[in-house]
């Protein structure tokens, strides 16, 4: 059972559902704004994504057997721990409940057509593992993509279906902060992805991925990832002028636990080499992520 908790990275999936709880109960409920999904039907919301997202979690191990041998022979868990044969019904059976408890909330609400939502999802996630992990920087992406569309998933499913023209200001306020939440997570985890790809460039060499660093190099690489970081830190430094100025503890938070880490690395990824350093600097960008995405929750005490 514990292999398979790791396989599904079921520590990334409580990230996933606390995000999205957050959103709902540490954004929308405060702001008293119109929802449409009770606990229940919020619940299987987030299971559906959460099961959608489980299932790229698989694909992803069985595509990367090659890689990972090199990559982290300690942590390979396909064909070491669970058969290959195993894992892919796992896959297939955690795609039918996302996809299924999907289409069935999309027609609940009334929006069908909503559905597409997980099925892009799904999809996308299949084809990153087989075919765009050989074409440099789609794969990277289109995973970050998927993580950016979470925060939007959940306005979509909760706020968008009770718009009305009475509150339609108030509404569109609150989804355009979860749009700026989603542009945030997009930005990290693009950054991520290809640190990440730093880290596993000799497997990834090895099984023939044409990730950013195999095709253009190391250092260069980072010469990318140096201008790619400070977007998300000219990002932050316009949120906390344009919104949080007036709010001290808001500020320090912002500065302490997102733009900080993020100088940090964008001083320490120019000269980044060792397969260490660019673990600890995928490490610290999944703190920022974490941290920002946990910042839905503190909306309520700064701007109420």
């Amino acid at each position: 059972m514990l292999n398979f908790f790791k396989l599904i990275r079921a520590t990334n999936l409580l990230f996933i559902a606390l995000t999205m709880f957050l959103i709902k109960y540490g954004l929308f409920e405060p702001f008293g704004v119109a929802i449409t999904l009770n606990l229940f039907g919020f619940s299987m919301l987030v299971l559906a994504v959460v099961c959608v997202a489980a299932s790229g979690y698989v694909i992803n191990d069985i595509f990367d057997v090659a890689a990972d041998v090199e990559n982290k022979p300690k942590r390979t868990i396909i064909n070491h721990h669970i058969s290959e044969k195993a894992a892919y019904r796992w896959f297939f059976a955690l795609n039918i409940i996302g996809v299924g408890l999907g289409f069935y909330l999309s027609n609940l609400i009334g929006k069908p057509g909503f559905s597409a939502f997980f099925i892009f999802g799904s999809a996308i996630l299949y084809l990153y593992n087989s075919q765009f992990q050989q074409s440099i920087l789609v794969g990277n992406i289109l995973v970050s993509l998927i993580v950016g569309l979470i925060p939007i998933g959940v306005g979509l499913y909760d706020l968008l279906p009770t718009i009305t023209p009475q509150n339609q200001q108030t509404q569109s306020t609150i989804f355009s902060i979860l749009i700026d939440y989603s542009i945030f997570a997009f930005l990290i985890n693009l950054l991520r992805e290809i640190v990440k790809d730093q880290e596993d460039i000799n497997g990834d060499y090895n099984a023939g991925y044409k990730t950013l660093p195999i095709v253009l190099g190391k250092q260069r690489t980072n010469k990318i990832l140096f201008l790619t970081v400070l977007l998300p830190i000219g990002f932050l430094i316009y949120y906390i002028y344009q919104y949080l100025f007036e709010n001290i503890s808001a500020v320090i938070y912002a500065l302490l636990l997102l733009v900080a880490p993020l100088l940090f690395f964008l001083v320490n990824i120019w000269s980044a080499e060792k397969k260490s350093e660019y673990s600890r600097l995928s490490l610290i960008l999944k703190f920022v992520l974490f941290f920002g995405l946990l910042s839905i929750g503190l909306l309520q005490f700064i701007l109420l």
